[in-house]
């Protein structure tokens, strides 16, 4: 790793504490129609909400952007953990930030890393850093130091619904074994394919943080999904 101090950290409301099983529902999988009801649904279960941005650049994709972030804030009070798939974040953290956004995560593949990360901590936000599975560990290894959140995808990103890849838990893996080494303050999410079955696999590889989209939004009964999701990572852990 990176050596020097850290940057300073900026304490984020509602993050919770580091380390900690975290539960956090993607609405890119949710009835974009009804998102505001979907939102409310699953509050009881919810511990971070996780807002996918896509520019159509960095990913095949298109998704929402700061002005619907700052609708579903009367929706709900939890974490915003907004995943800005974005060749270009910097031009956007200011605007996210005054949505309503707790913590903004951009990919370490487009550059310029601790610059953004410079920039998303200066405006008071959490700080994440994110991986798309073909990225080898080494190259996020050196700032994890400086951020809050690794996030390492185990998808491709861009689309949900995807398979589960599990050769990412060795990454996983790797980055526990950092982050409990030198003590740091880091949460570890995954994100892509988590599922009852998943889930277990990514909490004992070492993540505390579960993005689940279809898992949840896409059973009849997504909330009672997200207890099963959290129970099932809950025993992984025991």
């Amino acid at each position: 790793m990176r050596g020097g101090p850290r940057l300073e950290r900026v304490t984020a409301i509602d993050a919770g504490p580091v380390g900690e099983i975290r539960i956090a529902p993607s609405i890119l999988a949710a009835d974009f129609g009804e998102l505001g009801r979907c939102i409310e649904e699953i509050d009881p279960e919810t511990d971070w909400l996780h807002v996918d941005v896509m520019d159509g650049h960095f990913v095949p994709n298109v998704s929402l952007g700061p002005p619907v972030v700052s609708s579903l804030r009367s929706y709900s009070s939890r974490f915003f953990d907004c995943h800005l798939m974005m060749t270009d974040p910097g031009r956007y953290l200011e605007a996210f930030q005054r949505a309503g956004a707790n913590g903004c995560t951009v990919h370490v593949e487009i550059g310029g890393t601790l610059g953004l990360i410079e920039q998303v901590r200066s405006l008071g936000l959490r700080v994440g850093l994110a991986a798309n599975p073909d990225t080898p560990f080494d190259v996020v290894a050196p700032f994890l130091r400086d951020i809050d959140l690794l996030l390492l995808m185990t998808v491709f990103p861009g689309f949900g619904g995807q398979s589960f890849i599990g050769d990412v838990m060795e990454k996983v893996e790797a980055a526990r074994y950092e982050v409990d080494r030198f003590d740091l303050a880091l949460d570890i999410e995954v994100d892509g394919g988590i599922d009852i079955e998943t889930a277990p696999r990514a909490i004992r590889a070492g993540a505390n943080v579960l993005v689940a989209g279809s898992a949840i939004f896409a059973k009849p009964d997504p909330l009672g999904a997200a207890r099963e999701l959290r129970a099932a990572a809950t025993s992984a852990r025991q």
